[in-house]
């Protein structure tokens, strides 16, 4: 199998911070995953405020870019046959009925026998 990783997106700062009942649903999602022992890495949320971004000539701005109308709230990475197994996990993310989306991207891993 190879490893996946979902990239939760929002479009809205609001969604960083879900109620109770979104809390579940998430939490019932991953552990839907992980009872298929496809669940490599239960991610984590990333801040939507507390960043910086490096451009090219060394220069470091505050933020996330601030040109995009999304942000990325969090990730996980699982495990599947191939990329569209991957997004079939996630057709179930509770972000997506919030308006939000979900990234899936193979997980290229570097050989490191050299």
């Amino acid at each position: 199998m190879k490893e996946f990783v979902l990239i939760f997106r929002t479009s809205n700062n609001a969604d960083f911070k879900p109620s109770p009942e979104q809390m579940q649903e998430r939490m019932n999602w991953l552990a839907g995953i992980a009872s298929q022992n496809k669940l490599v890495d239960k991610g984590n949320s990333l801040s939507p405020v507390s960043a910086k971004t490096v451009r090219p000539g060394n220069v470091v701005t505050d933020g996330p870019y601030t040109e995009i109308k999304e942000f990325v709230a969090g990730y996980v990475i699982v495990r599947a046959d191939s990329l569209d197994d991957a997004a079939e996990l996630a057709k179930n993310n509770p972000v997506l009925q919030s308006g939000g989306n979900v990234e899936v991207r193979e997980v290229i891993k570097r050989d490191n026998s050299n």
